[in-house]
């Protein structure tokens, strides 16, 4: 019997299991515009670097296994951009269609706002990628432009999509101001 998805903050013991998902998705698909896939110890590294920005990273999990992950970052890191956050979900191949990246997204979606930003940029790798440009637009993601052709990885040419959404009162009101990433930029 399957319990339900569980979202919770990843933990260094599944790391292994989130590499495999992206090195999958890196490998087969045009997602991720990575031609290599990375190894544990650069994974993370990656999850220190967004830890240390202060933002989560998270997984579904389902009777103890790693199905996704997804995680926040800058959008930017220009002081100008510190209210905008960009989001990443990967799941894992036999657990597509199932509502692993709904649950990921929800769950960032809510933590995004909780901390203050007030848009959330999504950048799909490849116009092709139905799924995702179609949870994002479930979730109130609007398109804002299409960068045609700007990788090349499995012998042809990719797209960049780009969908925002509005968190809290998006451009309604001033936000209260954070602290920028990094000054010096």
């Amino acid at each position: 019997m399957s319990v339900a998805l569980l979202v919770r903050p990843a933990a260094t013991a599944d790391f292994e299991a989130i590499r495999a998902i992206y090195a999958h998705a890196v490998e087969t698909g045009c997602a991720s515009f990575e031609l290599d896939a990375p190894s544990l110890a650069e994974m993370l590294a990656r999850r220190d670097k967004i830890a240390a920005e202060g933002f989560p990273w998270l997984v579904a999990e389902e009777d103890g296994r790693v199905l996704g992950y997804g995680y926040l970052g800058f959008y930017r890191t220009r002081p100008a951009y510190r209210f905008t956050v960009e989001n990443s979900v990967y799941v894992a191949p036999d657990a597509k269609g199932r509502g692993v990246g709904r649950a990921l997204m929800v769950e960032l979606l809510a933590r995004a706002e909780a901390m203050g930003f007030r848009r959330m940029i999504a950048v799909i790798g490849d116009s092709g990628n139905a799924a995702s440009i179609g949870l994002h637009a479930a979730l109130g993601f609007e398109p804002a432009g299409v960068l045609p052709a700007v990788g090349w990885k499995h012998g042809r040419w990719l797209d960049s999509v780009l969908m925002q959404r509005p968190l809290g009162d998006g451009d309604a009101t001033p936000p209260v101001d954070r602290v920028p990433a990094d000054a010096s930029q």
